[in-house]
């Protein structure tokens, strides 16, 4: 059986706003459900461990799904949720794959979690596949190759556009872009229109623009592990 561990925020506080913050929920439900229900073993971890902290936004109506609305009538999944492993104590030779689920709250922690960054670096290294949606590839912000050099440098990414970050007018909340941050680091960034399912493969890494593009990136992460 093939093992997954998928990491989630600790972060919870939307900046200076007083808002709360955390991971989309449909980010991590319908990729968890893709891959478990094709046999996979998923783990869930988080800086903090514990209960993480789910963005409040994503429950509202219009963003539920039938991946969502399953989650909550999960006990098993709830349970799960609710006692994610230490993230330091997860090792890249207990699993085949790692995905990162989005939300606002990796920008603030897992972009700069020494044990995030350390577990991204060795899952590539060992031809394991990376795999992150919305705003999750903002964790791959300080990984590096192993020359040394940015990890995204001449790769193929996408992710939250700064058009979809003003439209939730938190481009001066966030403390980065995530489409700036790619290019910066010399990823050859792509992207569809605003809201629009698009995701990217390149080798190992695999990367969606927004929530739509959640069961996209699952959908290619599981070809590549099939």
């Amino acid at each position: 059986m093939k093992k997954l561990v998928f990491v989630l925020t600790s972060h919870e506080d939307l900046g200076d706003t007083g808002e709360k913050t955390g991971f989309w929920i449909e980010e991590f439900a319908s990729p968890y459900y893709i891959l478990k229900d094709q046999g996979f073993e998923i783990t869930l971890a988080s800086p903090k461990g514990g209960q993480p902290p789910i963005d409040p936004k994503s429950y509202e109506p219009d963003f539920q799904t039938a991946s969502t609305k399953r989650f909550d009538e999960d006990k098993e999944a709830q349970h799960q949720l609710a006692n994610t492993l230490k993230l330091e104590g997860v090792r890249q030779e207990d699993y085949d794959a790692v995905f990162y689920p989005g939300g606002h709250g990796p920008l603030w922690d897992l972009a700069e979690d020494k044990y995030s960054i350390a577990l991204i670096e060795s899952f590539y290294n060992n031809a394991k596949p990376v795999a992150a949606v919305c705003h999750a590839p903002g964790v791959l912000k300080h990984v590096k190759n192993t020359e040394g050099e940015a990890l995204v440098k001449g790769k193929r990414v996408t992710g939250f556009t700064n058009g979809e970050e003003e439209g939730v007018q938190l481009t001066n909340v966030v403390p980065f872009l995530v489409e700036d941050m790619l290019k910066e680091k010399g990823g050859i960034y792509s992207k569809k229109e605003d809201w629009q399912a698009y995701a990217v493969e390149d080798g190992l890494l695999f990367t969606g623009q927004n929530p739509a593009s959640s069961e996209l990136v699952a959908e290619y992460l599981l070809k590549k592990l099939s």
